[in-house]
């Protein structure tokens, strides 16, 4: 039996690894292998196709491993999908709610597990169980839409908001635009949840215009929203109203650099940045490393007037 015993040692250092504390190290080396689970409200947007592009590409590149599952916008399913990662005995989460509040029950079980989670771009509605949150200052990214309304349509006018009063960061853009449009004679006509989703948001914006086809401005809470109100608008016949929308995606860069489009201006954000600050906070964490509650990132606005400076083919 010693035989036996020291042939499986001898063949696990030959295979040049071994197992310490639950992470695979390199013989010798002492360096740590984790594996990472990931999950974001929804893969089918292309703000979150980046960020888990990047946060893929940081992980991997030192070796380790990111287990990502896409619950498309349905927190039920989120909430088994992390159910399923937790199981797979993953080290660290990066972790974006479909719902603020009904996330909590996976919160729990991740906490249950003792694994650490690094939010990203939408705050989960109790913070005491993450470790630290990064994401843009969506409040302010609402608002910077909203001062630049108040600029171009200094007499107000009536106004379509369209939020998503289930995801946080939508809702402090939607409060930050309301903000900076307050007391200026505008009239919000209409304020609809369309699930930060441009289907919906068509849908919705298709029945409002019919209603309201005067509007000065549109306002969606992300950028798949504003361009669906845009097709709404455009099949609408509609030629004077302002779109604007959050996020600052090549989709929406391409309208502002068409001088004939309705898109306005977006409050735009920088997906890589968020990554790559998510990634570098969960390894500090790994380390054993103190951090903050809070990392924000800088949001501000792009127009026709500034698009040609970040281009329309890729993320700032």
């Amino acid at each position: 039996m010693k035989k036996i015993i020291s042939a499986v040692l001898v063949a696990a250092l030959a295979a040049g690894c071994v197992f310490a504390g639950g992470k695979k190290e390199s013989a010798g080396s002492g360096e740590k292998h984790y594996k990472f689970g990931f999950t974001c409200m929804d893969q089918s947007n292309p703000f979150f196709v980046l960020i888990e592009k990047t946060i893929r590409e940081e992980v991997e590149k030192r070796g380790d491993k990111l287990v990502s599952v896409d619950p498309a916008n349905n927190v039920t399913r989120q909430i088994q999908q992390v159910e399923d990662v937790i199981a797979q005995k993953v080290d660290g989460f990066f972790m974006n709610p479909a719902e603020a509040e009904g996330i909590i029950p996976a919160l729990d079980q991740l906490k249950a597990a003792g694994i650490p989670i690094v939010n990203f771009d939408t705050e989960v509605a109790d913070m005491s169980y993450v470790a630290t949150y990064t994401g843009s200052d969506n409040y302010n990214a609402g608002k910077v839409c909203g001062e630049d309304l108040v600029k171009k349509c200094p007499n107000g006018g009536d106004i379509i908001v369209l939020d998503s009063p289930t995801m946080n960061s939508v809702v402090d853009r939607t409060n930050g635009f309301l903000d900076a449009i307050k007391g200026k004679g505008f009239n919000i006509v209409a304020q609809q949840d369309a699930k930060g989703n441009l289907q919906v948001a068509m849908g919705i914006a298709e029945d409002l215009l019919q209603a309201h086809p005067n509007v000065v401005a549109i306002f969606g809470g992300n950028d798949p929203t504003a361009l669906g109100a845009l097709a709404a608008a455009n099949a609408a016949g509609i030629k004077n109203a302002k779109i604007y929308g959050v996020d600052g995606s090549p989709d929406i860069k391409k309208e502002l650099a068409a001088s004939s489009s309705l898109i306005e201006g977006t409050g735009a954000q920088s997906p890589l940045n968020i990554a790559k600050q998510s990634v570098e906070l969960m390894y500090k964490i790994m380390a054993g490393e103190k951090v903050e509650a809070r990392y924000p990132v800088p949001t501000f606005l792009i127009t026709k007037d500034n698009v040609k400076q970040f281009g329309t083919t890729g993320w700032q």
